[in-house]
């Protein structure tokens, strides 16, 4: 089994965890609300991706086991839901794990479609950030991105170093791991030191 796949999987997972997170404390939806929401943050940054690239079928639809580890997801947060304000921490993880591994995911897979690099990137930076504006909106919360948190910056961060690393013929499963820790590095010290973009204008 690739580390690509593997990468997809665990992506999926801990966001349907964070999208039924979301769902949970800010909607107190039922077992519906949470799932659907957890759906839709799983695979939302994903199709948006692959419907602008032209790439059919869309990957969920195309392989059953990324159904499994949404539900799998789900399980794991209705596990947690009683002691959710303890793990709140370890939520937000969740949430920065995700962003890493859709990043180089998407810009691996942008890459192998036959795009630009550039395309690559905010392609990569697309599929991480565009699941959780949908899981933001549906929650009635702002998207992080429209905040002033350092949050689509790491992922373009995280996607140039994939992208260095790629032209220099590095160890694909090499790139994802540091590229994706090197995304991660950077959420978790600007949300401990409270990092931010500076306003426009």
């Amino acid at each position: 089994m690739q580390i690509q796949y593997l990468f997809e999987i665990l992506g999926t997972i801990v966001f349907a965890i964070s999208g039924a997170s979301a769902a949970d404390e800010n909607s107190k939806s039922d077992w519906f609300g949470v799932t659907f929401v957890g759906f839709i943050t799983a695979i939302g940054g994903g199709s948006l991706r692959d419907m602008l690239l032209g790439s059919y079928p869309l990957v969920w639809v195309n392989d059953v086991n990324f159904i499994y580890a949404i539900i799998f997801g789900i399980v794991i947060m209705r596990a947690l839901h009683k002691s959710i304000d303890k793990y709140r921490r370890e939520l937000a993880l969740f949430d920065t794990m995700g962003i890493a591994l859709f990043t180089v995911l998407g810009t691996q897979k942008t890459l192998e479609l036959g795009f630009h690099p550039v395309i690559a990137a905010i392609m990569g930076m697309f599929t991480a950030v565009m699941g959780g504006v949908i899981r933001d909106t549906l929650t009635n919360q702002t998207p992080v991105i429209f905040k002033k948190e350092i949050y689509a910056i790491a992922c373009l961060i995280g996607a140039a170093l994939f992208l260095i690393l790629h032209n220099f013929g590095v160890d694909k499963t090499f790139n994802f791991i540091v590229s994706g820790l090197l995304i991660m590095i950077i959420r978790l010290l600007a949300m401990y030191y409270k990092w931010s973009v500076p306003k426009f204008g």
